[in-house]
């Protein structure tokens, strides 16, 4: 049993030297955009779900960032697979750009609506843009969707919060509570 935070996490950079204007940059952040969209319906990665990605300048170059998940954890043999079939896509653009492609993590960012439904049950931490319930931070444990809000069972009960005030929101990892249910487990089957 593996305990702990832990996140695989592959770097990649371009070799090229100087002299590339900000039109190729974003020129590698729309072939960028366009792969990832298309490795999200290729059945070779019909195994990976992809939670979010993002370009960003750095400098003189894109710095691409491609977060995974799948399904038992992502190691880092998913993230070379992963950053292989983006660079090879990218072979193209003569920018440079730095990539890298990471796992959720155990405090996996939860980007869409049915990421409440899908971790109903486990603890979350959610960032809104407006006071509710006078704070903008709330801890509580996922209780899925109702209509248009997210429902968080907090020590003063339940906490609809509205999808579209959601800035942030990512579930929280209590190593405690993997000790505990693994050491459930252990008495149950000695």
């Amino acid at each position: 049993m593996s305990v702990g935070r832990s996140r695989a996490s592959l770097l990649y950079r371009s070799i090229l030297g100087d002299g590339h204007n900000a039109m190729e940059i974003d020129d590698v952040g729309t072939a960028f955009e366009r792969c990832v969209d298309a490795l999200e319906h290729d059945p070779l990665f019909a195994d990976v779900e992809f939670v979010r990605h993002a370009v960003r300048r750095a400098k003189r170059a894109s710095a691409l960032v491609v977060t995974i998940d799948r399904e038992g954890g992502v190691d880092i043999a998913t993230c070379e697979r992963v950053a292989n079939a983006i660079n090879a896509r990218l072979d193209a653009c003569d920018a440079p750009y730095a990539l890298e492609v990471e796992s959720a993590g155990l405090d996996r960012p939860l980007t869409k609506p049915g990421d409440y439904e899908r971790f109903s049950g486990r603890s979350a931490k959610i960032v809104t843009t407006l006071f509710v319930n006078g704070a903008k931070t709330h801890r509580g444990v996922l209780r899925g969707v109702r209509g248009t809000n997210v429902v968080l069972e907090t020590a003063a009960g339940e906490l609809p919060l509205p999808l579209a005030t959601i800035r942030a929101a990512h579930l929280e990892y209590d190593v405690r509570n993997d000790l505990n249910r693994h050491k459930k487990a252990g008495q149950r089957h000695g």
